[in-house]
C-alpha cells in the first residue's frame, strides 16, 4: 500500500513541514459510501505515481482534529498540498481522471 496514514502525530512531518512531491490527502471515514467507492481510486493513483506524488488517509472519525483543522464538513474531501500550503480540494466522489486534474497530472 502506497499511502500514509496521516494522525495528528505524523502530520508536521509528514504534510506540514514536508517539501518535495504534491501531496494528496484523502479524508474519508468507514461508514461513508461515497469514501468506500473512492477509496479504490485514491490507491490505485497512490500505486501508479508512486515517487511523483504522496498520498495520506485521514479517518475522520479517529482524527477529529486534523478534520476541524481542515474545516471538513463533508467527505470524502480530497486536498491537494505542496510544500505545507494548500493547492487544491474536492468534496463528493470524483473520478480518477478529476483526481489526476485537482493534482495537475
Amino acid at each position: 500500500m502506497s499511502e500514509i496514514v496521516i494522525t495528528k502525530e505524523n502530520f508536521d512531518e509528514e504534510v506540514r513541514n514536508y517539501r518535495g512531491l504534491p501531496i494528496l490527502l484523502d479524508f474519508w471515514a468507514s461508514w461513508c459510501g461515497p469514501c468506500m467507492m473512492l477509496a479504490p481510486i485514491v490507491e490505485e493513483i497512490a500505486e501508479e505515481y508512486a515517487g511523483k506524488i504522496k498520498v495520506g488517509q485521514i479517518n475522520v472519525d479517529e482524527q477529529p482534529e486534523l478534520a476541524a483543522a481542515f474545516n471538513v464538513s463533508s467527505i470524502p474531501l480530497l486536498v491537494t498540498v505542496k510544500d505545507g500550503a494548500i493547492t487544491g480540494q474536492a468534496v463528493g466522489y470524483r473520478s480518477k481522471a478529476d483526481v489526476l486534474k485537482l493534482l495537475g497530472l
